[in-house]
């Protein structure tokens, strides 16, 4: 079984962190330290976590009771419970499906006089144009907030330099992951002065809960060999347990009650000093490798199968989500030939607030209910490349089907059709 995905850090990452949480010092100096790695102009803010810095943006903002912020409709539940949290009004914005972008013209209607923030959300990893959205933006006043979670690209990418604020996340399932932590840059430095000294008011993140983090996580690397995965789905199915969630389950950073309480802490020397180590040596040969992956991947299932995101710049595959009219058929057949491919349950859709339904994100609402997310990591080989494509295919309708990898076409006796 190849597992939907795999951590992005090794033994060596793991053994590292364990020792720097044995280590004694303060996070003072670690802090600086990794802000000025990722930034040379001072613009940059370690956090716990994205969550933490979306939090702290929002608290250092200060904006007036049911102010406005306009976000990309599909992003995770945390970030809409963050904005109501600041008694404030998120307004979904329904999204360009081939891109996954804000409709530029949905955008534009739904701007009103209490709107004060853009919040966009670069999905899947991949980049969307940022130019008409920061057009837009300076014509009525908003700020531009990037949430740039899933699309870390390089060693050089810091977000769009006219954007007000980037946010960029280190979490579990992350690229160059450090099982936690999130650097925001702030391009107003009268923001960031007042964000950093509400976050030097937190308690800091405990060694322990760290360490036990990381004992954790390097037990879920050890059981994710293919053997092992294979026999873990199989007892879930015998005993009807739900594998999905309890994978979701597993890898989620704030789960259980206490959520702001979690959040509003600074990050402990040993998260600094590993997200430190990861960002100077991370393995660009890494992603590399998972791109030309979802490249080719791309090229064996053609267009017979709608993408969500096709059309991203700079497209990494941090994931490589499809769109299938029956999920739940696609993802046993995955599951059959030796697939981990799920639905995934980490997003959500956007309410519209109440009185505007005419907001409701229905392209977003159709994404999430017929996306199938496919296993996507470097280790995967080509071979299983190629046998996952046919059995995409075949799952969609296609019978026979075989893939070739030179070049990447379809033979069948049925015809093709789209899979959306």
């Amino acid at each position: 079984m190849w597992l939907r995905k795999r951590l992005d850090l090794g033994w060596s990452d793991l053994a590292l962190g364990m020792l720097a949480c044995l280590r004694p010092g303060g996070a003072g100096a670690a802090q600086a330290e990794l802000e000025s790695c990722w930034s040379s102009t001072g613009d940059a803010l370690a956090c716990l976590s994205v969550r933490s810095g979306f939090d702290l943006l929002f608290a250092a903002l200060n904006l007036p009771r049911d102010s406005e912020v306009l976000i990309s409709a599909i992003t995770i539940p945390d970030m809409v419970r963050i904005i109501e949290d600041h008694g404030l009004v998120p307004v979904p914005i329904d999204l360009e499906v081939s891109q996954m972008a804000p409709q530029i013209e949905l955008l534009r209607r739904a701007i009103t006089p209490a709107a004060r923030a853009i919040v966009v959300a670069h999905l899947f990893g991949g980049h969307i144009l940022m130019e008409p959205i920061l057009e837009l933006a300076r014509k009525h006043g908003l700020l531009v907030i990037e949430d740039c979670a899933q699309a870390f690209a390089d060693q050089t990418y810091r977000g769009h330099p006219q954007a007000d604020v980037s946010m960029f996340s280190f979490g579990p399932i992350k690229t160059a992951t450090a099982l936690g932590g999130g650097i925001l840059r702030v391009r107003d430095a009268e923001l960031l002065a007042r964000m950093r000294s509400r976050q030097a008011e937190y308690p800091v993140q405990g060694r322990g809960a760290y360490l036990r983090r990381l004992l954790k996580y390097a037990l879920l690397k050890a059981f994710s060999v293919r053997p092992v995965v294979k026999i873990v789905v199989g007892f879930c199915r015998v005993i009807h347990y739900d594998y999905d969630r309890m994978i979701n389950g597993a890898v989620r950073g704030f789960a259980g009650p206490g959520f702001f309480r979690r959040i509003r802490q600074r990050p402990c020397p040993a998260l600094l000093s590993l997200l430190k180590r990861r960002l100077r040596s991370y393995d660009l040969r890494r992603l590399e490798r998972r791109t030309a992956h979802g490249e080719l991947l791309a090229k064996l299932l053609g267009e017979r199968v709608i993408r969500p995101g096709a059309k991203l710049a700079a497209h990494t595959h941090w994931v490589f989500p499809i769109l299938v009219d029956d999920p739940d058929r696609v993802v046993q057949r995955l599951q059959r030939a030796g697939f981990d491919a799920t639905q995934g349950q980490s997003l959500c859709v956007v309410p519209p607030p109440e009185g505007r339904r005419q907001l409701q994100a229905q392209a977003a609402d159709d994404v999430l209910a017929k996306t199938v997310y496919l296993p996507m990591y470097p280790e995967l080989p080509r071979r299983a490349l190629q046998n996952m494509a046919a059995a995409v295919l075949e799952a969609c309708g296609q019978r026979r089907v075989e893939v070739s990898l030179r070049p990447a076409r379809v033979t069948t006796t049925s015809a093709a059709r789209p899979a959306g």
